[in-house]
């Protein structure tokens, strides 16, 4: 499930998580930054936005029209209500940004012209160097799109983030409002950025109706154009413990709410999992690939392998659960095979000869999936047992159309793991399959800052992920508040979400970039 940097600290974290897991079924100061208070009018920003839908796919198959680029509003050149326009924190677009007062109500005020009325995707980019969230209110119109909206810290000052949320806008002029929610003020604002042509999925435009079938092409994930994209979505926890959190309700927020591309299904070998009772886990595997496929989502089917570590200890049990998943499902373009979730205290060479093996089982029935192959020590390309990315790089799986996999958690994984990931994208296909934004046992604070360096690289190398994890479990690094899915939800919306959630939501709910020519 997570990475280690030795078999020892597994074990013990292993232990307190059966632990806790067992439990569970029993259980029925920000410095303020001084300066005088005023309204500062900038003026309205001039520009026309041309608001070009993206055309809905045909019944024939047809690939939606490419969306023109967002449009960028910058925030030093719009009304100011109690900030000021500065440019003393590098790393800013146009000739500043905005930094709010230290007050309630304080706010950024935009004009937006749109050729016609349609649904828009609007991106604020924002540094807030503190370790406290700074909610913000942002209105449309007059009307709230979204209160409260988290803008938590991103690590300093001169780091930027973006956050995205959907809005409907009128034909014309068109007010987007950022207001300060709390007495510590807005964070700092560079930019909104307009992209009408990046609306949440709708059908004929869903990430499989828009892809197909996707093929390993190089060093990338491709479309069915031969386009390299990436994908961003979620992970289940194990589905032996929060099957009940993969329901109709968390399925539709997925897709819809979240806009995500991609539920990985992670179907646990051990520790009460498939071993036990391989029809009740197959079963429920099925069921939520048909849930997805539903919904226009891509499906990783995670053989959640982790202790012990060889794979060839799961091989038999491998060669049959994915004969039958294959068998089931090798009709559809939307499926992908990850046949060993974290291998450790193995070598590589073991894992390769597993790989071998299993590899063969799915291309004889199913011929065009990509499969997805776990790396040593915990899918860190053998970064947490010492080694180094060219194991692999030197001695590749004799397989086409296949990946390799990284894991990291970005509170305990930092230069050196990222520094693996960014070497060995340049060299062999990779899909990062499970992270989080906490320490190695998806436990602790957030790290945003590094995680999102870990999100900059995958976004310019178009490394696709999901991220761990989308259940209620009572750690940082579950999505949901504790309670949320034996309730029934709500799953849209930020109100049941952890911080980490709110986080990570935001970060898949930005625009997608898939070309179709």
């Amino acid at each position: 499930m997570h990475l280690r940097r030795t078999l020892l600290f597994h074990v013990v974290r292993k232990l307190s998580l059966r632990l806790l897991e067992r439990q569970r079924d029993g259980d029925t100061l920000r410095p303020p930054r001084i300066r005088p208070r005023s309204l500062v009018g900038a003026g309205t920003l001039v520009g026309a936005l041309l608001v070009g839908l993206a055309t809905a796919a045909t019944a024939t198959g047809t690939a939606p029209a490419a969306a023109a680029a967002p449009l960028v509003h910058e925030a030093e050149a719009a009304v100011i209500s109690q900030g000021a326009a500065e440019s003393n924190h590098a790393g800013y677009t146009g000739s500043g940004f905005v930094n709010y007062d230290n007050t309630t109500g304080s706010y950024v005020e935009w004009t937006v012209n749109a050729a016609q009325a349609g649904s828009a995707t609007l991106s604020l980019r924002y540094a807030n160097g503190t370790t406290a969230n700074r909610p913000m209110t942002i209105t449309v119109n007059g009307t709230a799109v979204e209160t409260a909206k988290a803008f938590n810290g991103t690590g300093a000052w001169t780091s930027w983030s973006t956050t995205a949320l959907t809005a409907t806008l009128k034909a014309g002029a068109n007010t987007v409002r950022s207001t300060a929610t709390t007495a510590a003020g807005g964070p700092n604002v560079d930019h909104l950025a307009v992209d009408a042509g990046s609306t949440p999925p709708t059908p004929g435009t869903t990430p499989v109706g828009i892809n197909g079938q996707l093929t390993v092409c190089g060093t990338k994930l491709c479309n069915q154009y031969g386009k390299p994209i990436q994908l961003r979505g979620m992970s289940t926890h194990g589905t032996q413990w929060y099957a009940q959190c993969v329901t109709s309700g968390s399925l539709d927020a997925l897709a819809k709410d979240w806009n995500a591309d991609v539920l990985r299904i992670s179907t646990y070998v051990q520790e009460e999992g498939y071993e036990s009772n391989p029809r009740k886990f197959t079963d429920l595997a099925h069921k939520f690939i048909d849930e997805a496929s539903k919904r226009g989502m891509y499906v990783i089917v995670d053989w959640h392998m982790l202790d012990p570590g060889d794979p060839q200890y799961n091989a038999a049990r491998a060669k049959t659960f994915f004969t039958e998943i294959a068998n089931r499902h090798k009709d559809r373009n939307n499926v992908l095979y990850e046949i060993a979730n974290e291998p450790n205290g193995v070598s590589w060479s073991k894992i390769k000869t597993y790989a071998e093996q299993i590899i063969p089982v799915i291309r004889n029935i199913d011929s065009n999936a990509p499969v997805l192959v776990g790396t040593r020590a915990w899918s860190s390309l053998g970064v947490s047992e010492d080694g180094t990315e060219a194991e692999v790089v030197n001695n590749q799986v004799n397989a086409s159309n296949i990946m390799y996999t990284f894991h990291f958690y970005a509170a305990s994984h930092k230069a050196e793991y990222l520094d693996a990931l960014s070497r060995a994208a340049d060299r062999i296909p990779v899909f990062v399959t499970e992270f989080g934004t906490q320490d190695y046992a998806g436990e602790g604070a957030n790290d945003f800052a590094q995680t999102q360096k870990y999100l900059d690289l995958m976004a310019a190398k178009k490394i696709s992920w999901t991220n761990w994890n989308y259940s209620d479990d009572n750690r940082s690094g579950a999505v949901f508040k504790e309670g949320t899915c034996d309730a029934g939800g709500p799953f849209a919306g930020t109100s049941s979400l952890k911080q980490a959630g709110v986080w990570i939501r935001d970060r898949i709910r930005t625009a997608d970039n898939f070309p179709t020519g």
